[in-house]
């Protein structure tokens, strides 16, 4: 196993110190260390994730790239792979900010209709009764409800949401909402799997924000941006990849020009020089290899919670 520089070195710790960072910030700090663009050299830029997930897979860590849930940014993170959900935020906050931050992310993924978000009232009335921490094994669990959760105040909550929005556990969406946080994104695939939040069609990673089938039999959920990448240059009707129900937003011709706008994980972090040139899959799919960003599940989540409840939940003027 190859040893790391002190280039490594410097990548791990700008990952570590300022937290998840955006993709051109991070192909930023690989050209300053190594006088070479991602863009341009993408094979050397994989070898390097390659060789530091390598080394941090003996502590149980991984250098990780996703896209964010709203925008379809790419971003890289450091995450911890332990599977114990609590032992990612024990290092910092309380069993009740713990229990709050898990009733918040519920309420977001479990939403059937995929908005992504909740209100700041709503996430400031989350109830933490049966949300305590067994002493055993650090799970939630039904059961009574301590003294320090009555006396997790309003205020409190308050600050909390503030402190998980500037840790990027949660985020703020331009409607003022609660969103997820790029580095729950990052950290809580496992989560979402069991809590069988549906998987994206094309990307397979799992869709807190999307749009979904009309199909009430239909499980299917597309990210926005992964729907623009793939329909915005067909033409004709947009149908479901799974049970070919004619997909009921067509993409804009107005993103069509502005597709190659969107966040890829092989964007260069110089800006190019001439006319934009259409970038190749193969070094996307070699990017996401090296970082883990990409589901490895080929199953898709059962439908059977989502065919109960988005009856009841849909909107009165749609069919």
């Amino acid at each position: 196993m190859p040893s790391l520089n002190w280039k490594h070195h410097a990548l791990i710790q700008a990952l570590m110190t300022r937290g998840p960072l955006k993709e051109k910030d991070f192909h930023a700090i690989f050209s300053g260390l190594t006088s070479k663009s991602p863009g341009a050299h993408q094979g050397l830029f994989n070898e390097y994730l390659l060789n530091i997930n390598k080394e941090l897979s003996s502590c149980q860590f991984e250098l990780r790239a996703c896209r964010d849930q709203y925008v379809g940014q790419v971003c890289y993170g450091v995450v911890n792979n332990v599977a114990d959900e609590q032992s990612k935020l024990g290092t910092k906050y309380t069993v009740q900010q713990i229990a709050f931050f898990k009733g918040i992310l519920e309420a977001i993924a479990q939403d059937v209709m995929a908005q992504g978000s909740i209100s700041n009232i709503d996430a400031l009335n989350i109830r933490l009764e049966n949300l305590v921490l067994s002493t055993q094994g650090s799970q939630l669990v039904d059961g009574p409800l301590p003294a320090a959760f009555r006396n997790f105040t309003m205020s409190q909550k308050e600050k909390t949401l503030d402190e998980f929005v500037q840790d990027q556990w949660l985020c703020r969406t331009p409607d003022g909402k609660i969103g997820l946080g790029v580095r729950s994104c990052l950290d809580l695939r496992g989560w979402f799997r069991n809590l069988d939040v549906p998987f994206c069609e094309v990307c397979n990673e799992a869709v807190v924000k999307g749009e979904l089938c009309q199909n009430e039999g239909c499980a299917v959920r597309i990210h926005h941006y992964c729907l623009k990448n793939k329909f915005s240059r067909r033409s004709g009707e947009i149908l479901c990849p799974r049970c070919g129900l004619r997909w009921p937003n067509q993409v804009p011709k107005a993103e069509i020009l502005d597709e190659e706008e969107v966040p890829n994980a092989t964007i260069q972090s110089q800006p190019a020089q001439g006319p934009k040139r259409k970038r190749t899959k193969t070094n996307e799919t070699h990017a996401k290899d090296a970082v883990g960003c990409g589901s490895s599940q080929s199953s898709v989540p059962n439908s059977d919670f989502r065919r109960i409840t988005r009856r009841s939940s849909r909107p009165a003027s749609q069919s």
